[in-house]
């Protein structure tokens, strides 16, 4: 597919200090891409060159075919912005809001369409002032889909959300997806860019660490696979093939094994031949939230809901 957004040696300095470090990636039309990273490891500043709100201090930025550093109103048409805090009129009704802002686009979307996007349809009369928080937040997401943009900038959308109003946001940006929008996400959650992004990138001290899909991420699709169980006492010893690779943990027992279905039958065989009861059995494999915390470093910034 052709590219939204194409991003080559991109670099922002302030001063001294080399925020971005000469990063590259592009984002396909029609995919929600998801910039993970640290706080202070250059996520929000990348994401306001694309939109044009900084300006680089070297590298190619493409964005929907345009220089955004230049500030055509050709551009601004085209895209929809979700910053991570917003100050709309509290006094304005849901309706107003959205109708305030489609006056700045030649080609707005549908008012009733943009309201049933973001499921505000009960709230359409209500005042802002009146909303809950998530309800605010879809109504910022309503905001940037006013001009019914072709590219979507969502900066941490769900920052502070329960859970539930987050499930809800994660279902207006699939409703998103589902039209064709190509989405740039920056997020926190872990959880979040597994069940949404289509492609993800981890940036760490001003770099990309990491390029790939939520499954391969950092090679989760090929990492070992943990089993981890608890036996009673004098149930004995493990058979040999399972012995070797297994560890004794403060909960019982852990096998590492790039075969979990060959071991799960050895383990579970043996338990049925002797009759032991296996307790607390899962199968695990690396998370997306393991594989971060990993190639980062610990690094703060990283949450699961």
């Amino acid at each position: 597919m052709a590219a939204a957004i194409v991003i080559k040696d991109l670099r922002k300095s302030y001063g001294e200090v080399e925020a971005v470090r000469g990063i590259s990636f592009d984002v396909s039309e029609g995919e929600v891409f998801a910039l993970l990273g640290p706080n202070g490891a250059g996520k929000t500043t990348t994401v306001e060159i694309c939109e044009g709100f900084r300006e680089r201090s070297a590298g190619h930025v493409s964005v929907l075919g345009h220089d955004p550093a230049k500030g055509e109103r050709s551009l601004k048409s085209r895209m929809g912005v979700v910053l991570q805090t917003t100050g709309v009129d509290v006094y304005l009704t849901v309706a107003e809001t959205i109708e305030l802002y489609q006056q700045a686009y030649p080609k707005p979307r549908r008012l009733d369409e943009v309201i049933e996007l973001v499921g505000l349809q009960e709230k359409r009369n209500t005042r802002v002032g009146k909303l809950s928080g998530g309800q605010v937040r879809r109504l910022d997401v309503g905001v940037a889909l006013a001009g019914d943009p072709e590219l979507l900038f969502l900066d941490e959308p769900t920052t502070g959300f329960d859970p539930a109003a987050r499930r809800g946001a994660w279902d207006v940006i699939r409703n998103l997806k589902a039209l064709g929008k190509t989405i740039l996400l920056t997020t926190h959650y872990m959880d979040e860019a597994q069940n949404l992004a289509d492609d993800v990138a981890i940036i760490a001290r001003g770099e990309i660490v990491a390029r790939g899909t939520p499954a391969t991420l950092g090679g989760r699709d090929t990492a070992a696979t943990v089993v981890r169980f608890r036996l009673p006492e004098g149930a004995g010893e493990l058979p040999d093939s399972l012995k070797s690779i297994a560890t004794a943990t403060e909960g019982g027992v852990q096998i590492a094994t790039e075969d979990p279905t060959r071991a799960l039958h050895e383990l579970t065989g043996w338990a049925l031949q002797r009759g032991v009861q296996i307790d607390a059995l899962e199968v695990t494999r690396p998370s997306l939230e393991d594989v971060y915390l990993e190639i980062t470093g610990g690094e703060a910034g990283a949450e699961q809901a």
